[in-house]
């Protein structure tokens, strides 16, 4: 028998098939502008993929904010609570869980079973977060994908806004006064380090911590957080899954 977790995001929509043991198979595509299709499509693209019979799946989790949108799963769980359960799975001494994302930004502290202890998350704005760092490479003319390896080594510029609109309009104008897109690369890092030490800071960190969620593959903002908080920041080619791993666990005990 078989759990299916899916977790669609505001950016991306994740899947994977859970067997109580293993994650045996997971898939990923743009959200785009219909959580329902998009749900939908990876639904059955991870099906087809996977080969499995549907008779063999017990429970289809939900989670993200466009889980209500979806209508075959059987149960809708809380992206807080899926981002617990994953975590504890990959690994049961993560304490804390720093998850960013497209569109917001979390932290959340974990028992040794994988409850929420406590949690605090930044859904107001996009500062700091994925949607943040595509348009920042956007005005400097680079792929997102560039800012961690342009940006070592450089001595950072103060960015003083995390306004994404004014943030903009400042890179643009260090750029035109001559500062360097490695210099400003690292600065907006920064700033999001500090951004994100301050919702840290806030909740507490207890090791071992783990970085998941899109940005958590930008390996300089990991060194700068892992320096910021004194801690190492531990992460997996599974982050950016946390949550449906987390869905397809609690599916699978349901």
């Amino acid at each position: 028998m078989y759990s299916i977790g899916i977790d669609v995001g505001s950016v991306a929509a994740k899947a994977v098939i859970f067997d109580g043991k293993n994650v045996i198979a997971k898939k990923m595509i743009p959200t785009g502008w219909s959580p329902k299709e998009s749900g939908i499509a990876l639904y059955n693209s991870l099906l087809e993929h996977s080969k499995i019979d549907k008779n063999n799946i017990r429970m289809i989790v939900g989670t993200g904010y466009g889980r209500i949108a979806l209508p075959f799963i059987d149960h809708k769980v809380t992206e807080i609570t899926c981002h617990g359960k994953g975590a504890h799975y990959l690994d049961a001494d993560i304490r804390t869980v720093i998850d960013i994302g497209g569109q917001d930004s979390k932290v959340i502290r974990l028992d040794e079973d994988g409850n929420i202890k406590d949690f605090l998350m930044n859904d107001k704005c996009a500062a700091g977060t994925g949607r943040f760092l595509q348009v920042m490479a956007h005005a400097l003319e680079i792929d997102v994908s560039q800012l961690s390896d342009i940006g070592r080594g450089a001595e950072p510029q103060n960015i003083n806004s995390m306004c994404t609109v004014f943030a903009e309009s400042e890179v643009i104008s260090l750029m035109a006064s001559g500062a360097s897109k490695e210099s400003i690369a690292a600065g907006l890092l920064q700033s999001i380090c500090k951004k994100t030490y301050s919702l840290v800071s806030r909740v507490g960190a207890e090791s071992k911590v783990f970085f998941s969620g899109g940005v958590s593959k930008n390996l300089l903002l990991r060194e700068y957080l892992s320096e910021k908080l004194g801690v190492e920041i531990i992460t997996s080619e599974q982050s950016q899954f946390l949550g449906a791993i987390g869905a397809a666990v609690i599916g699978f005990k349901k």
